[in-house]
């Protein structure tokens, strides 16, 4: 009996240790996240299963939007996920363009940061249609200067996607981490399972 109890006991304790350890992991380090829409297409399909360095930018504060630790800052062209501003149980995945102090532009569906054309490889466009920016911030959008603490995001899927343009900058303190590796896709139009490297689906 007290042999059995012991094993109960070792089993128990394994469980609690891989459970607070699997916890700190999530909270502190690697989360897995499932891409819900195509405003990332082509880089990220929707349901593509990825991974996030949440010590990309510092240490997380896991109960409140902010860091314990700030190491840096994102570089021009990284895939992030960050808490969606306008609603806060959200969170949203898309490319840093601009970093406090730029100036972003977009004229013509085409993106200028501090007056240089940006070189966007990753993008695509589905809509040939260019609307004024009268009608839309879509196609034509600013000069707007990014605020100190505050970042400037789009989609690759740059016709479709729902991102600064619309709803403004991004406070720095609402990163959650860089997207790292794509573990699991299924490329439906393709018949084949894909796995890959962000990086190597940007460059």
């Amino acid at each position: 009996m007290k042999n059995f109890q012991s094993k109960i006991w070792d089993w128990t304790k394994s469980i609690l240790i891989a459970l607070v350890l699997a916890l700190f992991i999530r909270a502190f380090i690697v989360q897995a996240y499932k891409i819900p829409s195509g405003s990332m297409i082509p880089t990220l399909l929707i349901g593509d299963y990825l991974l996030v360095n949440k010590l990309a930018y510092g240490i997380r504060n896991p109960i409140k939007n902010d860091f314990i630790y700030f190491r840096k800052l994102p570089e021009r062209q990284e895939i992030v996920v960050f808490t969606y501003p306008l609603n806060k149980k959200l969170d949203f995945i898309k490319r840093v363009i601009g970093l406090p102090g730029d100036t972003v532009e977009i004229v013509n569906k085409k993106v200028y940061v501090n007056g240089k054309l940006l070189k966007e490889p990753y993008i695509q466009f589905n809509d040939p249609e260019i609307y004024p920016k009268e009608v839309s911030p879509r196609d034509n959008y600013g000069p707007v200067k990014v605020p100190p603490g505050y970042i400037f995001v789009l989609g690759d899927n740059r016709d479709q996607s729902y991102d600064s343009r619309f709803w403004g900058f991004v406070p720095i303190n609402y990163l959650k981490g860089k997207a790292l590796i794509i573990y699991f896709s299924w490329d439906s139009k393709n018949f084949r399972i894909r796995f890959n490297r962000i990086g190597k689906l940007i460059q």
